[in-house]
């Protein structure tokens, strides 16, 4: 049931065609952590078309990998991919791994990233978990009305469960349906019970759809945050052709002490060098003087 519906109703996203590479999946997936498919979709294009390969980014410098992120957020996560670029490129002969222990050695990347590489880059029976399949488990399978706080291995454990038997190609196609229903179908605050293909085994639907009574997830603010802040100090240093004067980014922002806190952890991520005194750059972008 699952599987016909997703090859009838699946949303035509870039990275699903089937001329995709396992370091195209690598790279949407490290997009997709924490940011909406409309935003990673138009990028993913771009940094394909750019660095078609783990060799191609890493000989990149940092600094146009970081401008290249853009507004994807958490840039910490294209210099991780960068470096996990850079180990492909030196350590597995350009091709990203694809056995899970050499998955999970590569920076940057988790168990839902190497499981995901593992079904959508190689078409590998694994099973991925993510917010969207716990949610569809704790309602389908549990009868809950969602999945409440992670549960690492019995979360995997009922994901691998579900997995058809037959070829691992099937496997990994179910892999996808599941997160997809979740997406798109089986969403968190207006489920369409209506539509769905598991609507007639559905533990959930069979109990009257309970409510939800567990812990709240917490709701993040944005604005006046560090994360704005930090956002605002890179978009600073992104727009400029090198190096950049201490008085530009403190016109980013009014608060000095939060300005110098947010700087400072920039700094420590290693997003931003201090080349003197007074100038400041993307990592590996020294110049001589800083553009005023």
């Amino acid at each position: 049931m699952l599987i016909p519906w997703f090859d009838a109703h699946a949303r035509d996203l870039p990275w699903r065609r089937p001329d995709t590479t396992p370091w195209g999946v690598l790279v949407s997936e490290f997009m997709l952590q924490q940011t909406p498919v409309g935003r990673v979709a138009p990028v993913w294009a771009e940094w394909l078309a750019r660095w078609p390969t783990p060799s191609a980014m890493a000989a990149a410098p940092q600094a146009d990998v970081l401008r290249a992120w853009g507004k994807l957020g958490y840039p910490r996560r294209a210099l991780r991919l960068h470096a996990a670029a850079t180990e492909i490129a030196t350590a597995h002969g350009d091709r990203v791994p694809s056995e899970l222990d050499e998955l999970l050695a590569l920076p940057g990347v988790g168990a839902y990233t190497a499981r995901a590489v593992l079904a959508f880059g190689y078409h590998r029976r694994a099973a991925v978990v993510d917010t969207n399949v716990r949610r569809v488990i704790a309602r389908a399978v549990h009868g809950a009305g969602d999945a409440g706080p992670a549960r690492t291995s019995a979360d995997l454990a009922d994901a691998e469960r579900l997995l058809p038997d037959g070829p691992q190609s099937r496997a990994a196609r179910y892999s996808a349906a599941l997160m997809e229903l979740g997406a798109v179908l089986c969403t968190a605050s207006r489920p369409r019970c209506a539509g769905c293909p598991v609507h007639a085994d559905c533990a959930w639907v069979g109990a009257g759809r309970p409510e939800y009574t567990g812990p709240a997830r917490p709701t993040q603010r944005y604005a006046g945050t560090d994360r704005q802040v930090r956002g605002r100090l890179l978009d600073v240093l992104r727009g400029a052709p090198g190096p950049v004067p201490r008085s530009a980014l403190d016109a980013a922002w009014s608060d000095a002490a939060q300005r110098d806190r947010c700087l400072l952890s920039l700094l420590d991520d290693g997003l931003v060098e201090q080349l003197d005194g007074t100038s400041f750059a993307l990592p590996g972008e020294r110049g001589t003087e800083a553009r005023t």
